[in-house]
């Protein structure tokens, strides 16, 4: 039977969806994250999934973003071939709309960050237009939707390879995951596609990620097929590596392991993998004529009693008024510190005006003089918010400008999430400067810790604008000190030690 479904029905759906997935966890994730977080034994691993999990309970109790980045959407569609829907656009307008719509909704307005032009002029399209759409034709008479919010720290993660058919794909992610840092904010999820055709392996890792987390039950049952196998295997071959939560090492790197397959030529093995965050973000729905999607809300009682705070006794103030060199200097590899005062803001687009004004003789419109900049593109404020969402963005993309500005600028500090690379971390140690990490995935929390906010240079670049944030208590973790030495490298060896023998103890 042929059933006629609105274009309103699914545009409306789709903005509802964008709304919910962007406050709401789903609920397995959730319950993987906080069996992992009573496991952890890692010290700063479980302080960074704690400040996940509080980050989490906050949006979803105020209905804010998760993340500063409000991603990417994807929309998966399996249309029925006996719907008629009822419109005058094409399917990608429909779309559009629909999250232009849930984007630009007054009472939660999500962060703008998809591009027009990816090769020149890179402008904000300023309603996070378009999204990515999939559609397949399948039998029935409805649609079924599932709408995911990618942020571009774990995106850029994605990796695809074509393997000799002989090639152990245990080999490739074990080779792989280390490659991929912590930019993607762990712990997550990997999503693993393999076979078919380069661009369907892709597809399938994408899609792999849609799919409710599962690796609790299937470790209590045991794996009752090769894929599940490869799954379990993945999984604590994975966690093995001692990368732990943000990086920081410890004993969760993935909360699970996804993998999709399909046929492919005899000559090749296509396999690619992409990794979920902690701001996992997704939602699934069918629409069957009868009106909207309407959502199932998650309950409270779904989240752990995890309320994270300053621990006052063992972090260390820093008055950013009245820091200098010297005090830089004095920080420890791991030690916290509570940050109070003014900093800057700044990211690739700043950091690129930034250098070419200096390459040319022009004066910069703000003093770096013994300030610390924060790498962050934030979502803008509702009611009396002084600033929306504010985590950390990836820190490596800043790597390229690090000299200049650690060494022309007066600069003695920075703020992000994750590893620096080898350029940065020379330039550090040359310059007695310091990296500071900030946890990815808590982005709601952060913002509580600033007071006030303002705009004070490259206004034009929207959320890539510098702004002066004025903050109280923020907490941070120094990742990369004077000497540079970076936790991202002795945090994950540690742990990787400490893991083989726990498991030669368990053996």
């Amino acid at each position: 039977m042929t059933v006629t479904i609105k274009e309103s029905d699914l545009i409306e759906s789709i903005a509802d969806a964008v709304q919910f997935i962007s406050y709401y966890h789903p609920a397995d994730f959730i319950r993987h994250l906080a069996s992992a977080y009573e496991r952890e034994q890692s010290p700063a691993a479980k302080d960074a999934m704690a400040q996940i999990l509080t980050n989490s309970r906050m949006c979803a109790e105020g209905h804010r973003p998760i993340c500063q980045d409000t991603g990417i959407v994807n929309i998966f569609l399996k249309i029925g071939m006996d719907v008629r829907l009822e419109s005058g656009q094409d399917l990608q307008e429909i779309c559009d709309e629909g999250v232009r719509r849930g984007y630009l909704n007054a009472d939660n307005p999500l962060r703008a960050s998809v591009l027009q032009d990816p090769l020149f002029t890179r402008r904000n399209t300023r309603d996070n237009t378009p999204c990515i759409v999939s559609v397949e034709l399948v039998q029935g008479n409805t649609i079924d939707v599932q709408v995911a919010a990618k942020g571009g720290g774990s995106e850029n993660k994605a990796t695809m390879a074509m393997l000799n058919p002989s090639d152990s794909i245990v080999d490739w992610v074990l080779k792989t995951v280390p490659l991929m840092g912590a930019g993607w904010c762990p712990p997550g999820m990997l999503g693993i596609g393999v076979g078919g055709t380069a661009e369907k392996a892709v597809l399938m890792a994408k899609q792999s990620l849609m799919e409710d987390l599962d690796m609790a039950d299937l470790l209590a049952r045991g794996p009752s097929n090769p894929t599940e196998e490869l799954r379990v295997e993945l999984y604590e071959k994975v966690n093995a590596l001692g990368i732990g939560a943000q990086g920081l090492g410890g004993l969760t790197t993935v909360l699970d392991v996804k993998i999709k397959s399909f046929p492919t030529h005899a000559a090749s093995k296509p396999v690619a993998m992409i990794p979920n965050c902690a701001a996992t973000r997704h939602v699934h729905f069918t629409l069957d004529g009868s009106g909207p999607a309407e959502l199932e809300r998650p309950s409270l009682s779904d989240w752990p009693d995890v309320h994270w705070a300053p621990d006052y006794k063992a972090s260390r103030p820093v008055n950013l008024d009245t820091l200098t060199p010297e005090e830089v200097a004095s920080w420890k590899p791991g030690e916290t510190l509570l940050l109070s005062g003014k900093m800057l803001t700044g990211r690739d687009a700043a950091h690129k005006r930034i250098q070419d004004m200096l390459a040319k003789g022009e004066q910069l419109p703000v003093d770096f003089t013994n300030r610390v900049i924060y790498y962050v593109g934030p979502v803008d404020p509702v009611g009396d918010e002084v600033m929306g969402p504010a985590g950390p963005t990836t820190s490596t993309r800043m790597d390229k400008f690090t000299e200049t500005m650690l060494g022309e600028t007066g600069l003695i500090a920075m703020i992000g999430k994750a590893e620096r690379g080898p350029v940065a971390i020379e330039s550090i140690r040359k310059h007695k400067s310091a990296y500071l990490m900030a946890v990815g995935g808590a982005a709601y929390l952060v913002a509580k810790a600033i007071q006030k906010a303002k705009v004070v240079a490259f206004e034009d670049l929207g959320m890539e604008a510098i702004y002066e944030f004025d903050v109280v208590d923020m907490p941070v973790t120094v990742a990369v000190d004077a000497t540079g030495s970076s936790v991202h490298q002795t945090g994950p060896q540690e742990w990787s030690m400490r893991i083989a023998d726990i498991s030669m103890k368990k053996a």
